[in-house]
């Protein structure tokens, strides 16, 4: 037949001798004279059209011959069915439909005049595939289930589309080889069961074009858009919340009337794609074949290099046909775990959605070559809703694994999320299993230690100053309004409420200590504010000046808050703009290497941070990073200090800053405390960090009384030698770059309580008109070469 597909194991004839033949047996016995009438004069009639017997070649042929073969057809196509059944005829695994029935026409019509039916997207090769076994099947006789039907999508009048699944009747249908076909035997079917995919293997087999296909086949379409099977599994699967054991053996029973496989067996396997591990689903009580008894395996250890791929790469599904033949060339821990359960063939579906993996589902069967890679397909259908379904399951426990994070650790740093997820889940797994679970603390071994500061300068004074220009300026407004009342009615108790304010005035002169300011509070309650009262009935000039001072007041300690506040928001504003800006340049620092990061702001901005191996997870650690953090922190200290001056051009106040940085050179342990819900260091040892970091910034240049911070130079604290020569090349580097300036001082720190022995070098930070950007991660080697 011309225009047919050539890469076909199929040579096509549309024939219809097979119907002619049948009408003339039938003539021969048929006694009704009616009947007998009808048969002897449609055969006379289809006498005048031999190429219906000998078989049409060319397409266009059929439109020659649409009104015999509707008249030869149509017992077959009976008139009073044509409203009700969808059908028409068709040749294999070719997108041609002919003599339609009445409702097929309506149908086709309410599509659009355009359109044209199709059958749904095949590959070439499946349509080979297929081909072959419907030989294997009707000529041979072997019994290889691939009932898998085609399905044509066909939009309505509404552009809705609707999806009809056909049923093909091949009863008029002659198939036999050709000269240049193949005998097959047994042993090419168990070695075509065994290779299904490979198509060059089917090809040899069955060369293209070597057998003979004569006649037609009848097509009846199904409307199952809505099917009811499809509604009992979605409300059957696997991944409910509610999921029991008799949903499970319900889900089971419904895959063992899809497969004709009384004995099939279903079970389930969670993947965790963090750490790349296949995990048995403890809530869901379903059997893993792949894992049997163990509790978890790595996903490319347990499975053979083949089935990784098409699982875990591509989401392709993987069966074997023949366990034991699969044992055979693979020791792995599926193929042991597969025997141990009776497993003689099975298939492996994963459940995907845009290539994230949630399981593995696993249909197994005690029989070899029942379940393979043909009747795999049967699941294209069902997946879909078991993946959605499966992925509700994920995100409900992903959502139970953040919960179970908030409420036994709070707040988490990214970098380090993926280890108190892991334990989430183990506590969640606990629970499921007995309903006992506890959080265990976290901790990080052998990680480097880094901490910095920017602080504001003597910020205690500048608070106390505000507080004292705000009490003597409240003061100076009550002395003026008692004054201008003395001059209307002049009473001895002005003079002496005049006199208590000028001598708490010349106290907070002097001097501003921590009670000064809950003496002036007594002072007002009892003494003044009664007074305001009295003197705001004097004069409407006094009314106003009274009204006045309380508006200037807060409300709800009674106290002028002009300096305090412009302190406040100055402090609030540098701290905001100092976390915003650090947060930033911390994005930049864990591209060069995840790291742990806080901050926390006090009268400045202080961070922690700690890198090392046992933060990451599956990246080799090279202390090359930890190079790279300190050249970047100390770059973004500087950084921070010129925002620090350009943010005061638009602040109430104006305010210094002075920073620091601690070396640590020796590893440490980090603990996660879960009563107190954050990180800390742990041990003893350990601690003396903790001890130098809260002290250093008070400590003193030995034999001087000046402290170590000053504003306008960063200050980098250490203990050893090789910390010093290390920083020593980033301040070089840095003053290249026009970071640092000249004036550097190699200073050495008056002991502090439980502290001795630190150091220090101070350089001075050059301060631009501009602010400038950071400049892009650079690598320890290329700063040495730059260096030398």
């Amino acid at each position: 037949m011309k225009e047919q597909k050539q890469d076909f194991p199929l040579d096509i004839t549309i024939s219809f001798h097979k119907v002619i033949e049948q009408y003339e047996d039938r003539l021969k016995v048929e006694e009704n004279p009616i009947a007998k009438k009808y048969i002897d004069s449609l055969l006379e009639y289809v006498k005048g059209y031999p190429k219906l017997t000998e078989g049409i070649q060319e397409i266009e042929d059929l439109e020659k011959y649409k009104e015999p073969i509707k008249i030869l057809l149509d017992d077959l196509f009976p008139n009073v069915l044509s409203n009700n059944e969808i059908k028409a005829v068709s040749i294999p695994y070719h997108n041609l439909l002919f003599n339609h029935s009445n409702r097929l026409k309506k149908i086709i019509d309410a599509a659009g005049k355009d359109f044209t039916p199709s059958m749904r997207e095949i590959d070439d090769n499946a349509a080979y595939i297929n081909a072959c076994i419907n030989i294997l099947n009707n000529y041979y006789e072997f019994n290889i289930d691939f009932s898998r039907p085609p399905y044509y999508d066909i939009p309505d009048e509404n552009g809705i589309e609707k999806h009809y699944r056909a049923s093909l009747n091949g009863d008029f249908v002659e198939l036999y080889p050709k000269e240049n076909a193949k005998e097959i035997t047994q042993k090419d079917v168990d070695d075509l069961l065994q290779d299904v995919e490979n198509i060059d293997l089917w090809k040899e087999k069955f060369p293209p074009c070597s057998w003979m296909f004569k006649g037609f086949i009848i097509v009846n379409l199904t409307d199952v858009t809505i099917e009811d099977a499809i509604s009992e599994l979605k409300t059957a699967l696997l991944f409910q919340k509610t999921a029991q054991k008799e949903e499970l053996n319900k889900l089971q029973r419904i895959f063992r009337t899809i497969y004709k496989i009384p004995d099939l067996r279903v079970g389930f396997t969670g993947y965790n794609a963090e750490d790349k591990t296949f995990e048995k689903a403890t809530k869901l009580k379903a059997k893993s074949f792949m894992l049997n008894e163990d509790l978890e395996s790595d996903c490319k250890t347990g499975i053979c290099e083949q089935s990784f791929d098409n699982l875990i790469q591509k989401n392709k599904k993987f069966s074997i046909p023949n366990v034991e033949s699969y044992a055979k060339e693979n020791d792995n821990l599926l193929a042991r775990n597969l025997l141990a359960n009776d497993v003689k063939s099975c298939i492996l579906a994963p459940l995907a959605k845009n290539g994230n993996l949630v399981g593995i589902l696993e249909l197994v069967a005690n029989r070899k070559n029942v379940l393979n890679r043909i009747n795999a397909m049967k699941l294209d259908e069902i997946l879909p809703y078991i993946i959605t379904a499966s992925e509700r399951n994920k995100n409900d426990f992903e959502n139970r694994v953040k919960a179970v994070i908030q409420s036994e650790c709070t707040s988490i740093h990214p970098s380090v999320l993926w280890v108190f997820e892991r334990e989430a889940r183990k506590f969640i797994s606990d629970y499921d299993s007995d309903g006992l679970a506890s959080f265990k603390d976290i901790v990080f071994k052998d990680v480097y230690p880094l901490y910095g500061q920017i602080d504001i300068v003597a910020s205690s004074d500048a608070r106390n100053e505000a507080i004292q220009k705000d009490l003597l300026y409240q003061l100076d407004v009550i002395l003026e309004i008692i004054d201008k009342a003395y001059k209307i009615e002049e009473l001895p108790i002005y003079e002496q409420v005049k006199f208590r304010i000028k001598e708490f005035r010349i106290d907070i002169e002097e001097s501003l200590n921590a009670s000064s300011e809950q003496k002036i509070f007594g002072l007002l309650q009892r003494e003044v504010n009664p007074l305001m009262e009295h003197l705001e009935k004097q004069s409407e000039e006094i009314r106003n000046m009274v009204a006045d001072y309380r508006e200037m007041l807060n409300p709800e300690t009674g106290i002028i808050y002009n300096h305090r506040k412009d302190y406040d928001d100055t402090v609030q504003q540098i701290n905001r703009t100092m976390s915003r800006f650090l947060d930033k340049r911390q994005l930049e620092a864990q591209k060069i290497y995840p790291h742990y990061f806080e901050r926390y702001k006090t009268d400045g901005v202080d961070h922690n941070m700690y890198i090392g191996p046992s933060l990451t997870k599956n990246k080799p650690f090279n202390t090359v990073y930890l190079f790279n953090l300190r050249l970047w922190q100390i770059k973004t200290m500087v950084e921070m200090e010129n925002r620090f001056y350009h943010l005061q051009q638009s602040t109430p106040m104006h305010l210094d800053a002075a920073s620091l940085i601690l070396v640590y050179n020796t590893t440490l342990s980090i603990r996660y405390r879960m009563d107190e819900k954050k990180f800390d260091v742990d041990g003893t040892y350990n601690a003396r960090y903790e001890i130098i970091k809260k002290r250093i910034d008070k400590a003193f240049i030995k034999g001087t009384e000046e402290r170590i911070t000053t504003k306008g130079k960063i200050v980098i604290i250490y203990s050893q030698k090789s910390d010093e020569r290390e920083y020593l090349r980033y301040v070089k580097y840095l003053q290249a770059k026009k970071y640092l300036g000249e004036d550097k001082e190699l200073l050495e720190l008056e002991d502090v309580q439980g502290v001795i022995g630190l150091k220090a070098i101070r350089v001075n930070i050059l301060y631009t008109s501009e602010q400038k950007e950071s400049d892009k991660p650079i690598t320890y080697e290329n700063l040495m070469e730059e260096l030398h």
